[in-house]
């Protein structure tokens, strides 16, 4: 498994309840870019259209040989999912505050990969208690170094 991008802020922004493997939809170019690991999940979330699933704002940077001129970095791009799959996404994101975020981008035998998760956002007083909470862990560690 070869790691392309990461989204680092989804588990600080959200609380992740389950998490699922996709394909994704790709032209050949983008496929090329991803490759030289040029693509960023910032701001990136899925959402259900017409019984199909869509991930927005996923950018992977134009390929630096492409001839398309017309090249959009940040389009739709569709997952790949079974039906029943899809169904049980749509009734989680149902629940109020819920969301569909990509975790990690990555190829697997080949194929390019998205990580899904499904996460519930977090208020601002526990993002303060998961800082405190590191903080605290950190420096736990550096006595028990110096001992």
């Amino acid at each position: 498994m070869k790691l392309i991008a990461t989204n680092r802020k989804a588990r600080y922004n959200y609380t992740i309840l389950e998490s699922l493997e996709a394909g994704i939809q790709l032209s050949g170019n983008e496929v090329k870019s991803l490759r030289d690991g040029k693509a960023s999940l910032k701001d990136s979330f899925a959402r259900v259209e017409k019984g199909e699933l869509f991930l927005s704002n996923l950018y992977i940077a134009p390929f630096s040989h492409n001839s398309d001129a017309k090249y959009d970095p940040l389009r739709l791009r569709k997952l790949l999912l079974h039906k029943k799959e899809i169904n049980k996404l749509v009734g989680k994101v149902a629940e109020k505050g819920m969301a569909l975020i990509p975790i990690r981008l990555y190829f697997k035998r080949g194929l390019a990969k998205v990580e899904l998760a499904v996460g519930k956002g977090k208020r601002v007083y526990d993002k303060r208690e998961a800082i405190k909470r590191k903080e605290v862990e950190r420096e736990m560690r550096r006595v028990a170094s110096s001992k």
